[in-house]
């Protein structure tokens, strides 16, 4: 059943939600895209969750414009810390009791993008499935190889039968890649294909690809939703609690770190080395070591370290090594990568997506360690055990909390896009789903706060040195 008159009085109370910022008490709403923005004669539907037996809906069922989460909420009641700025608020996430699109009439496509990580055919999964049980959708395509996929090769039809098991593989079956993005090739394929929604799962890059897709579209005033799940193992995507696989991630660095741990241990003068995923972020790094408690340096991004001299690194080890016998030294990738040596070409260099091309810390540490111990100890017994479990961690299944994260993060989604918001993610912010424009998504960063408690809390279990 379509309604026409309450368009306006639902347009209308959002609007004056972002138009009033809600600045009192220093409180303000982020503004969410939505169709009716260029799309104002948009015809609004009953939604379909209010006829389905699994669900009982009573009032407080549905989400309201009005229901917000604020991404702070720590407040000193002394006055002695205020608050910068206003405290920030976002659109809770859930079903809408009005929608804006005809079941009948979706064509929805999904895409992954970017580099694999724990969960991805989970997400996937739980799009096709509520997408079909709850909604009724039945037009469903699966999007092969990233962005380039939508114009370059044919789409793959998805029915809850075609991703039954999905979850329980890692990866993503529908492939991946990096760089492939042409705008307007993209964008057309959307439109010839008939799609009116759009799924994008992918890291900060996809992220920022999907700002410009719904900018496009935006600018052809097309009636197509445009929702993102952000994916990065790395955990580096600002806002959000946490990405969805970040917690199998670390489950698995711990496996990788108590082998070396094992192998250090059976050793005489033994080091396990381990390098772990975070190109600009050490989340996974510090998270593994804080559950581990076998580690004796942590080694991250956001905090520089030194070989050499007093307080460095060497000093650290060899007092470890004389009081222990051995020692395991966690890294994450984008560590040290300004004092590894390397030629102006590599320095210049980048892979498909845009990002530097790392240098092996791993095999570059483990280098300058034997070379340190032969100049210091040539007498003495040592090894160096390296461990790089890079895509064992991102590839495996997603485990038990992280697979709950991907249903919820796809269903919330999926009532998003029905209910007309555009351009934003959806997201946990302080463990409540909300939406997020992406934009903001794009921008925001999510580096360790080296002075915080829980860095803090890794030297106090590591007494390693702070390279300051």
């Amino acid at each position: 059943m379509a309604f026409s008159s309450n368009a306006a009085a639902d347009h209308h109370l959002r609007q004056e939600l972002a138009e009033n910022q809600f600045t009192i008490s220093n409180i303000k709403l982020q503004r969410l895209n939505h169709l009716t923005d260029y799309l104002p004669d948009l015809q609004i539907h009953s939604n379909p969750l209010d006829q389905n037996p699994f669900f009982h809906p009573v009032s407080e069922f549905y989400i309201t414009p009005s229901d917000v989460i604020l991404r702070h909420i720590l407040h000193d009641l002394s006055g002695a810390f205020p608050s910068p700025g206003p405290y920030l608020e976002y659109h809770r996430a859930g079903p809408r009791k009005q929608i804006y699109f005809d079941s009948c009439h979706v064509r929805a496509a999904i895409v992954t993008c970017g580099g694999l990580c724990p969960g991805m055919n989970t997400v996937i999964r739980e799009l096709v499935v509520g997408l079909w049980e709850l909604y009724g959708v039945h037009e469903i395509f699966g999007i092969r190889a990233g962005y380039r996929g939508f114009y370059s090769i044919e789409p793959v039809p998805l029915n809850p039968k075609t991703v039954d098991g999905w979850h329980r593989k890692g990866g993503t079956v529908l492939e991946t890649s990096r760089g492939g993005f042409d705008l307007h090739k993209i964008v057309n394929a959307i439109k010839d294909r008939g799609f009116n929604q759009v799924y994008i799962i992918g890291g900060d890059g996809a992220m920022r690809g999907m700002v410009e897709i719904f900018n496009e579209i935006k600018h052809r005033k097309l009636k197509i939703a445009v929702a993102g799940i952000p994916k990065t193992v790395d955990n580096d995507v600002g806002i959000i609690d946490r990405s969805f696989g970040f917690q199998t991630a670390v489950e698995m660095a711990q496996q990788a770190i108590s082998a070396a741990h094992i192998e250090a241990e059976s050793a005489v003068n033994g080091i396990g080395l381990v390098k772990l995923m975070g190109r600009s972020t050490g989340h996974i790094t510090l998270h593994a070591t804080l559950s581990s408690r076998d580690v004796d340096c942590c080694l991250i991004p956001e905090n520089k370290f030194y070989l050499e001299g007093k307080g460095g690194l060497f000093e650290f080890l060899d007092n470890r090594l004389k009081d222990n016998g051995h020692a395991v030294v966690v890294v994450a990738e984008g560590a040290g990568q300004d004092i590894i040596p390397r030629t102006e070409s590599l320095v210049q260099e980048k892979d498909e997506s845009g990002n530097p091309v790392f240098l092996d810390v791993g095999g570059w540490l483990k280098s300058e360690l034997k070379k340190w111990w032969d100049r210091d100890h040539p007498k003495d017994l040592f090894t160096v055990k390296y461990i790089d479990p890079t895509y064992m961690i991102r590839a495996v299944p997603a485990n038990a909390t992280d697979s709950l994260y991907c249903t919820i993060v796809a269903h919330s989604a999926i009532h998003g896009a029905m209910a007309g918001y555009t351009g934003f993610v959806s997201g946990p912010i302080n463990g409540n789903y909300a939406y997020i424009p992406v934009e903001e998504v794009a921008r925001a960063k999510n580096p360790v706060n080296t002075r915080d408690h829980k860095w803090a809390w890794v030297r106090s279990i590591t007494n390693q040195p702070d390279f300051g």
